[in-house]
């Protein structure tokens, strides 16, 4: 079989839902999601189709940045994952976990948190091409939302953004990568508390207990992107050195995060009314955020 060329393994830059583009020089590449809700209402979740899209740029991508390693010495390259709406991701499609809940559709909650693991679990090993993830928040990062972002291996937040795991509010818990990234970064028990308050937190406090990596002004956080990825440049070699020392010394296997995400998906087929209806109510807050009428919803 022929080697696969970088302009046959370029990502293809038709999705409904993402905006992708990279720099020039090719060693910048930004993921923005929600491309869709610049054009219509919705919702600033992760649905399915978001989901999947995230997936197939991930493989596009992480292909053609193998290739490029091999063909040549392309540097240190940096994955920006960003919003193109007001909120960075509210979380987890919480209309489709109702539906398959009343269903007692084990499958389709089953496969749709592993798709969710798959997708945070690429962007913490680098897209297995040992790229720096960057995580731009820009607006509310909540439940899944907020596991992407940690699972990124530098998160960029501006002031004032709300940042939590809510779902111990509908006695659920964020099962899709927060346990496992949240303990690279704090002790465990403050991981726990963090995830059982269902406390929503300033992306300023975050910082100041080592969540957030790097705290900019409103409108700024994209030149503190810049910068990081700057002083990356510097120290490329000891940055990507640092990437495999860390998952040495730290692993976060992707086997190990299916096993939790199992658990979760147990545990929400267990839920109550009580519950649903609190998702629900939530459910008709995002669309009513982003401007779409709830009538014709949950």
């Amino acid at each position: 079989m022929a080697t696969a060329t970088i302009e046959q393994l370029s990502p293809n830059p038709r999705y409904s839902t993402l905006r992708t583009h990279a720099t020039s020089d090719g060693t910048v590449h930004w993921c923005h999601m929600h491309a869709d809700l610049v054009q219509r209402a919705g919702r600033a979740c992760f649905k399915p189709a978001l989901v999947a899209e995230i997936l197939q740029y991930q493989h596009l991508l992480g292909a053609r940045l193998q290739v490029e390693a091999q063909q040549r010495d392309g540097g240190l390259h940096h994955v920006v994952l960003a919003s193109d709406c007001d909120a960075f991701n509210l979380g987890g499609d919480l209309e489709y976990f109702c539906d398959a809940i009343r269903r007692q559709d084990r499958p389709a909650l089953l496969t749709y948190a592993q798709q969710c693991v798959r997708g945070v679990h690429a962007f913490h090993a680098g897209l297995d091409a040992g790229a720096h993830s960057i995580a731009l928040v820009q607006g509310d990062a909540l439940g899944g939302g907020f596991e992407a972002a940690l699972s990124c291996h530098t998160i960029v937040a501006e002031e004032g953004v709300g940042m939590g795991l809510p779902e111990v509010l509908f006695d659920l818990f964020p099962g899709m990568g927060a346990y496992s990234f949240l303990c690279k970064r704090i002790a465990p028990h403050q991981a726990e508390r963090l995830m059982l308050s269902g406390d929503i937190h300033s992306s300023d406090e975050l910082y100041r207990m080592g969540l957030v990596d790097v705290l900019a002004p409103r409108g700024q956080g994209q030149l503190a992107v810049d910068e990081v990825i700057r002083g990356n440049r510097r120290i490329a070699h000891a940055r990507s050195a640092m990437h495999k020392v860390r998952a040495m010394a730290q692993p976060i296997s992707l086997e190990g995060m299916m096993a939790i995400t199992a658990v979760w998906v147990e545990t929400a087929l267990q839920l109550g009314e009580k519950s649903l209806r609190t998702m629900e109510r939530l459910v008709r807050a995002q669309y009513r955020r982003h401007g779409e009428p709830v009538t014709a919803h949950a």
